[in-house]
């Protein structure tokens, strides 16, 4: 036996029937908080900025890198050098 019962009625009144609560006023507050953070973050992080903030790391990174790469490159030309000879 199989019954079928239809019910026509909104969201909200389908929240009040079962007894729940109401989190639209909730979500809208904390849909405005993330919005004012996004934007905040947003205009902390203008070109020059992110440039200053980055490009310092970045830079002595690739110096360091760079320093490694020839020392092991020298290194190794300097061995194969002399077991050759």
């Amino acid at each position: 036996m199989k019954i079928t019962i239809d019910v026509d009625c909104t969201p909200e009144e389908a929240r009040t029937f079962l007894g729940l609560p109401d989190v639209k006023p909730m979500q809208e507050v904390l849909m405005r908080e993330v919005q004012d953070r996004t934007l905040a973050g947003l205009n902390a992080m203008d070109p020059e900025t992110a440039l200053k903030t980055w490009l310092p790391a970045g830079i002595q990174g690739f110096e360091q890198m760079q320093k490694i790469f020839w020392t092991q490159m020298a290194s190794a030309m300097g061995a194969g050098g002399d077991g050759k000879k």
